[in-house]
């Protein structure tokens, strides 16, 4: 079904966004301001998956490098619609509909500047459930779909047409132009018709991350801690409560890398905990070394106190957190799943197991 989406409706967005992110994706706050302004009085309409013909040209829009820069280099608004344009007129062709490619903070809310911007309408689907630190990991690639042709465009008025012969490829020389480019950009990629989006996209992202945003504000509203509420409707599990001690986190190659080390809170009280980053939390541990969730589970924070949901640029020392695990989608569970996105791909010696199995210490 579809829904209509208006800027009041955007606080839900930033704030479900945020949460599935994991970390990354960038401040949904900047993001929510742009969607805002760029909605104004209007709507952005938000399609079904299933309405969408098999020819309809389908292009997501988002961010690309360390969400870290985007606390200094703010985007205008206008890298994302010269990207877009730049890949239309490569192709020849109008886009017919905007995707999301991941639940981010940022990047969930950018598709709907572009889209209030455009006319067009969005996806109501996306290629991670999630947010992963690099492009080639999206569920598109498990299908076969190509991220190129891709267009980056940055602050300055340059863009670039980029041409790969693999996703990891176009990740690598996309990379690379984006730290040139001062270490973000604002990219169009994945062209794809209705009939590969259909196969290639995980439905109903967006309707869920309106949908947990509500709850956020509402248990909020209600002198609530969301983490609960948050629990029940995902099928989470709660990890641990703690604070930050000490944090390690740098800008390098394109992504902000790092890690956490937190003691416990409440009921964990005398324990200690490792959280490692990059864009987004990846791994969590105990203090003996065990993993607690991997990759490409989801490793959700919110502000102990607050209940807001916490990015990995915005980690500091002092803050209070509760971290969420939940299941992510079977699709990247499978073999192909965990080479593209699993702990071992990242460098964490732990061979994945799944978060309900970790959850029982088994």
């Amino acid at each position: 079904m579809a829904l209509e989406i208006t800027a009041d409706d955007m606080e839900a967005i930033a704030l479900g966004g945020a949460f599935l992110g994991t970390g990354g994706g960038g401040d949904p706050y900047i993001g929510k301001l742009m969607a805002r302004a760029a909605i104004g009085e209007g709507a952005v309409r938000v399609a079904d998956l299933s309405e969408v013909p098999d020819d309809a040209l389908c292009v997501p829009v988002c961010m690309m490098g360390a969400p870290t820069v985007m606390l200094e280099k703010l985007p205008s608004g206008e890298e994302a619609l010269a990207a877009l344009s730049a890949l239309e007129a490569y192709l020849g062709r109008k886009a017919d509909y905007l995707v999301c490619i991941e639940a981010g903070g940022l990047n969930s809310t950018i598709p709907f500047a572009v889209a209030a911007a455009t006319g067009l309408p969005l996806v109501d689907a996306d290629g991670m459930g999630r947010a992963f630190p690099e492009l080639q990991m999206v569920s598109l690639t498990l299908h076969d779909i190509g991220a190129s042709p891709m267009v980056l465009a940055d602050d300055k008025g340059n863009s670039s047409v980029l041409n790969a012969v693999s996703n990891l490829w176009t990740e690598r020389l996309a990379r690379a132009q984006t730290i040139e480019m001062g270490g973000a950009a604002l990219v169009a990629l994945y062209p794809m018709v209705g009939a590969a989006a259909k196969r290639g996209l995980l439905k109903g992202t967006l309707g869920l991350v309106h949908e947990i945003g509500r709850t956020i504000a509402a248990e909020r509203a209600a002198n609530r801690h969301p983490g609960d509420a948050l629990i029940a409707r995902c099928g989470g599990h709660d990890l641990c409560t703690a604070r930050v001690v000490d944090i390690d986190r740098r800008t390098t190659g394109g992504f902000a890398r790092g890690r956490a080390r937190l003691r416990g809170l409440d009921a964990d009280q005398g324990r200690e905990f490792v959280l490692s980053f990059q864009n987004e939390f990846l791994c969590l541990e105990d203090d003996a070394g065990r993993p607690m969730a991997l990759t490409p589970d989801l490793i959700c924070a919110l502000d102990a106190d607050g209940g807001l949901p916490v990015t990995t640029e915005t980690l500091r020392y002092g803050l209070g957190l509760r971290l969420i695990g939940l299941p992510a989608d079977p699709q990247w569970r499978s073999p192909a799943g965990l080479e593209l996105a699993g702990p071992q791909y990242f460098g964490y010696d732990h061979a994945f197991s799944p978060i309900e199995t970790l959850a029982k210490g088994v």
